[in-house]
């Protein structure tokens, strides 16, 4: 069985993302493991690029996504700190693609495991963004536990 020393979780604040943390965490005391959280913050589309939307509300929108994201990792390292696992954070911003982002950070900084929710989106929006766990599977260069 191969050794698990480094786990990353990707977290988003969806249901399915706080159980992906949860099982990461039982992964990291069960193993000894180091915990890392990550979530990124995606560039808005093209489309609304394309729409001449002004300097301020991009502003706005990333210092919104800034102050959930952090939210969403401060509940996720607690989590794991009150389990007494070893943990580090980081959040991406401005990245182009969330599949890419999660799947070059865990390549670049050598994990052992990444583990991520189910879906994090449902319906439309998961229509027109595809499944980020689904891409993780395709394009990571390690294992990757995906949480229902």
């Amino acid at each position: 069985m191969p050794v698990i020393r480094r786990v990353l979780v990707a977290v988003d604040g969806s249901a399915h993302s706080r159980k992906a943390v949860e099982m990461a965490v039982e992964i990291c005391v069960r193993h000894g493991s180091h915990l890392t959280v990550l979530h990124v913050i995606q560039q808005p589309s093209y489309v609304l690029a394309a729409a001449g939307i002004p300097p301020t509300a991009l502003r706005d929108y990333y210092s919104e996504a800034r102050r959930e994201a952090e939210r969403v990792v401060g509940e996720a390292v607690g989590m794991a700190e009150k389990a007494g696992v070893r943990v580090d954070s980081e959040i991406l911003e401005n990245a182009p693609s969330v599949v890419q982002a999660i799947t070059e950070y865990a390549e670049a900084n050598g994990f052992d495991l990444i583990v991520v929710g189910t879906r994090g989106l449902s319906g439309f929006k998961k229509l027109l963004l595809g499944s980020v766990a689904g891409g993780v599977v395709s394009h990571a260069h390690c294992p990757v536990l995906v949480v229902r």
